[in-house]
């Protein structure tokens, strides 16, 4: 029997020039098959080959440095990119900036259950997501240069109800990362601190006649796998490259907390280890990330469930995940993350998209559709600008394409959305941790716009999908009414016309009485 075991410079070889390449990791080396990346770009350096390829992406994929994506960010290259995140790979932004490139977002829920439609041999997906945003083909498509010139979505209705329906298209090549392989070229994920879509993208590219690539850690003997442990068979699988010197992140080799290996007095005792740690972060200087962490948590038990199921997005909401976890409730809630991770604690910075000692993992595709079908009570998001219609800009910052990642398809699906943020930005100075705000310099970006630049959150949409949307910042608060964005509060020591009407674009709706917030919330 022919053998799958390769080397990654031969796996590289099975990659032709137009091929389109399904690629998966979720920033900072989680679930990224760095060794295949490296050989194809090692391939390209000495050959020029292969050429003009389009890569699809979910999630972000890189170290913001040399690393995931940026291995494909050469002229030539590629042609086309359809990324869910673009953050990690400046190099790969700068082409796209540059319209060296045909540059396209889908939302990363999108993209994983797209991939899952496409290995189906369905016409395309059939979502709700989306609509009203940049992928709404009324609003932009998914375009994110000049050089895009497709829509990759098409509006449908069903029963009088809207719809998008994102295009399938075949996967010539799936490079995926796993744990282990047996000799047959089974495949499982036990050492992995994510599934994400690595089984949809495989099964994308297997019946679209294209070639399965699974770069593991380890090569085991015939049998060595139990059935329940496979999460590829081998019948998918046409090249497997073994890297000895895989690790769980680019900065941590092995960690079996983040692959939830540990069980019984060792994960009692990891789960100490982390708690303590998260009282520790929770003793940072004070600031006013930390105060719109303390009013956003005032939320989370004001949804009507006794233990809401709620997400974190990046940024401010961080806060709001280590203050729950520095006062101990995590039993108070049902924490998930859309790479497909459920409980643990959560990890930041590079390590966004990690949790240790996690109490479940599901794939991407499986968490979206649980999202998409409104399993969600509640999610803190970050926000990089909101306008009068309470639409909400992460996508597309300064001209530079950022990618939603799972925001659209988080912020859409939540029955309450807390966008968590500064009212402004650059050269802002604040003054608190006595019980007030007090504004130093204004800042001289205004992030509450007239329009926001992009739309990665429709406001007009929530309000059809009857939402709950808060908007918090450390100097006021407002909500989403079928009028506008209107402000209920306003941070002790905060003028209402200098620091807030006056720093923003467009004047909101004020509420017949607008609280103060407590002043608990600004002492350090």
């Amino acid at each position: 029997m022919h053998s799958k075991f390769m080397s990654a410079a031969q796996a590289a070889q099975l990659i032709q020039d137009g091929d389109t390449v399904g690629l998966m990791g979720g920033g900072g080396g989680l679930m990224e098959a760095t060794h295949l990346f490296e050989a194809v770009q090692q391939r390209f350096i000495d050959t020029q080959r292969p050429r003009n390829l389009t890569l699809m992406h979910a999630l972000g994929i890189g170290d913001k440095k040399t690393k995931g994506m940026n291995c494909f960010a050469h002229e030539g290259l590629v042609k086309r990119v359809i990324g869910g995140h673009w953050v990690w790979s400046p190099a790969m932004q700068q082409l796209a900036l540059t319209n060296k490139i045909e540059a396209y977002i889908l939302p990363g829920g999108v993209s994983s259950q797209l991939m899952r439609e496409i290995g189906a041999g369905r016409p395309g997906l059939i979502s709700h997501v989306g609509l009203g945003t940049v992928c709404d083909p009324r609003h932009g498509g998914g375009r994110m240069n000049a050089a895009a010139q497709d829509d990759l979505a098409e509006v449908m209705h069903i029963d009088g109800q809207e719809y998008l329906r994102y295009k399938p298209f075949p996967i010539h090549v799936a490079l995926v990362r796993a744990s282990a392989a047996d000799e047959d070229g089974n495949i499982s994920f036990e050492h992995e601190a994510a599934n994400l879509d690595a089984q949809s993208l495989a099964l994308a590219a297997r019946n679209s006649g294209g070639k399965v690539i699974v770069q593991v850690k380890e090569r085991l003997p015939k049998g060595a796998l139990k059935a329940r442990e496979v999460r590829i068979p081998a019948a998918w699988v046409d090249a497997v490259v073994v890297d000895p010197h895989q690790s769980t992140s680019y900065a941590i080799p092995f960690d079996p907390a983040f692959s939830g290996e540990l069980t019984g007095e060792a994960r009692a005792q990891s789960e100490a280890e982390d708690r303590a740690r998260e009282v520790a972060a929770s003793q940072e200087a004070f600031s006013e990330r930390q105060a719109v962490a303390r009013r956003a948590y005032l939320e989370l038990f004001n949804t009507g469930k006794a233990r809401p199921i709620i997400n974190y997005g990046v940024g401010v909401p961080d806060a709001v995940a280590k203050l729950i976890a520095a006062r101990d409730e995590q039993h108070r809630i049902y924490q998930t993350i859309e790479h497909g991770t459920y409980g643990g604690t959560l990890m930041d910075g590079v390590l966004f998209g990690y949790a240790r000692n996690a109490s479940a993992m599901l794939d991407a595709a499986t968490q979206f559709d649980f999202y998409g079908g409104g399993g969600l009570d509640i999610a803190f998001l970050g926000f990089g600008e909101f306008d009068e219609e309470g639409s909400v800009n992460v996508s597309r910052l300064g001209g530079v394409t950022v990618g939603p990642g799972g925001f659209i398809d988080i912020a859409q699906n939540a029955k309450k959305v807390v966008f968590c943020g500064t009212l402004a930005a650059k050269g802002v100075q604040l003054a608190t941790g006595d019980g007030q705000m007090l504004v130093v310099a204004q800042g001289a970006v205004k992030k509450l716009v007239k329009k926001v630049d992009q739309v990665t959150f429709s406001g007009p949409q929530g309000l059809v999908r009857q939402q709950e949307v808060l908007y918090l910042t450390e100097r006021a608060s407002f909500r989403l009414t079928p009028q506008g964005v209107e402000l209920f509060e306003i941070a002790p020591g905060i003028d209402l016309q200098r620091d807030v009407l006056d720093q923003m674009d467009f004047t909101p709706r004020l509420a017949a009485h607008i609280q103060q917030m407590d002043r608990a919330h600004f002492l350090a």
